[in-house]
């Protein structure tokens, strides 16, 4: 499916909780902008830093790192460097697409507040090709978006992860680098650099116009607000939702015309996410909600097959710049995909557990990990799976 503006879903939440991201309609423009939000205040250091611990806001990329911690974290001798990575290299996300193209501003808004809080250097704001156009006319209409620097993403599923963006940006080479080193000491240029998702720019762009209590007042008290997701697989509608972070799986698969517990599982947080099974679809999905993936697979799709032909493009992606990587992956990669045609014991379970051990932690990037959390997890929900698999049978009719 192809994203565009017209990927936002109708939410009729259970709490009536108006949009907020989304609060100034599809497609706003600097005018439609304002109407809805009113100009934004542009907080000091100081008071954003307040505001920003206060308001208990998490990064929307992936890792939900606090967004108080990573600022106050960005020092040093020299003006820092902020960017917003609206690259979103995740194949199954389109919301950073659709939150650039409906409200290009409040990304602005917040990268700016940011910038001028802490006095950066540079201002950089990096995205797909596939929303250059509206982003450009964004800056162009606005008196205070001179010193933004928009630079057009790399293609590539580790393009987005936060060093290969200051490796491309640097370098013009999109891959990640030795995860010893820390960006808020030295990043771009060697300054300190600060980089956010660009949704989590837009939610801190909430933080500075209404305060922290206005902006944990909805969502869970451990990840409050509002978020943006992306449903797909086996619904009636796929799209982008935002919703708040207390809503249940279920309830967020309802929105888009599904229903989790008839599916065969439930993937969050996308290709480096996890699987759940029905049963447990009826809480949040709190830190495992990762790049905002919900993908519902049906009851009867394998989801061995699935996760066989992820796994297969993660170590495809692979940066082959670290031994986890270049043999790791491509070990899990080939006996998933021989688990899930029936070519191996229940047992070599076991075995993709172990190797999934050995990648965790020890790659030059977070890539490996990501790819071993999707394995441990279908093994765990597809366990019924495997057995069949074993024995030449499949319990889906669809693979």
């Amino acid at each position: 499916m192809t994203m565009t503006a017209d990927n936002v879903l109708p939410v009729s939440d259970p709490a009536g909780a108006p949009p907020r991201l989304l609060a100034a309609g599809r497609s706003a423009d600097a005018l439609a902008h304002l109407s809805a939000f009113g100009p934004r205040r542009g907080l000091r250091r100081a008071d954003l830093e307040r505001e920003l611990e206060r308001s208990g806001l998490t990064g929307r990329g992936g890792a939900a790192f606090s967004a108080f911690r990573k600022l106050a974290a960005t020092t040093g001798r020299r003006a820092p460097v902020i960017i917003g990575n609206g690259s979103e290299g995740e194949p199954w996300s389109w919301k950073d697409a659709v939150l650039l193209a409906n409200a290009p501003h409040l990304v602005l808004d917040g990268l700016l507040t940011a910038s001028e809080a802490l006095g950066a250097a540079r201002t950089v704001l990096y995205v797909h090709e596939t929303v250059l156009v509206p982003v450009a006319a964004a800056v162009a209409e606005r008196s205070d978006a001179g010193r933004v620097e928009l630079v057009e993403a790399a293609d590539g599923f580790v393009a987005g992860e936060a060093s290969a963006v200051v490796n491309v940006l640097q370098t013009g080479r999109a891959l990640p680098l030795d995860r010893v080193r820390r960006l808020s000491e030295s990043g771009l240029d060697g300054r300190p650099t600060l980089l956010h998702n660009v949704e989590t720019l837009a939610q801190l762009a909430l933080v500075d116009r209404y305060g922290g209590d206005w902006f944990r007042s909805v969502g869970d008290p451990a990840q409050p607000g509002t978020r943006l997701v992306t449903v797909t697989g086996d619904v009636a509608a796929e799209g982008v939702l935002e919703v708040p972070t207390d809503l249940s799986v279920a309830d967020i698969v309802a929105q888009a015309g599904g229903e989790a517990r008839l599916a065969a599982g439930v993937l969050l947080g996308g290709y480096h996410g996890r699987w759940i099974a029905p049963t447990e679809t009826g809480v949040a999905p709190g830190e495992s909600a990762g790049a905002g993936v919900v993908h519902v697979l049906g009851s009867q799709r394998c989801g061995l097959a699935t996760t066989a032909a992820i796994v297969q493009e993660l170590a495809a992606a692979s940066a082959r710049q670290c031994g986890p990587c270049l043999f790791g992956l491509s070990a899990m990669a080939d006996r998933f995909a021989e688990l899930a045609a029936g070519r191996l014991a229940p047992q070599a379970a076991a075995e993709l557990a172990r190797l999934a051990e050995a990648v965790d932690g020890r790659g030059s990037c977070h890539h490996p990990d990501g790819a071993a959390r999707l394995v441990r997890s279908a093994l765990r929900v597809f366990g019924r799976d495997v057995h069949a698999h074993a024995e030449g049978r499949c319990l889906r009719s669809a693979r």
